[in-house]
């Protein structure tokens, strides 16, 4: 078996607490994934909305949280999710969750997916 690939994002010091930002885009220019970071840490999902398989969430890009900066927004379905957990907490998909994206930090910061995670 061959080696498992990983794609470096970025460092962790270029997603600002609180904030949002969308990586590898699609054919259509939309993010494949996201990260939200809180509290320090990291939580990436797809950028698709459980209520309509495969909607991107953004309203632009890196747009990914409400107003309040308080939950992850799916800006086309009014849908709101905890940036920790993925649950659907209000809107069509209620109970539903975003699909994770497991990330990796490793000691010198740097931000990185495996390949295998997001195909």
């Amino acid at each position: 078996m061959g080696e498992v690939q990983a794609k470096v994002l970025c460092h962790i010091d270029e997603i600002e607490e609180g904030a949002t930002k969308g990586f590898l885009e699609n054919d259509a220019g939309h993010d494949l994934f996201f990260v939200v970071k809180l509290d320090g840490r990291l939580f990436a999902w797809r950028n698709a909305c459980p209520h309509v398989s495969g909607a991107p969430m953004a309203w632009r890009k890196d747009a990914y949280m409400d107003a309040k900066k308080q939950h992850v927004a799916c800006h086309a379905h009014g849908a709101l999710f905890e940036p920790d957990t993925g649950l659907c907490i209000q809107g069509p998909c209620l109970g539903q969750s975003l699909a994770k994206v497991p990330v990796h930090v490793d000691q010198a910061g740097m931000v990185s997916v495996l390949i295998t995670d997001i195909n």
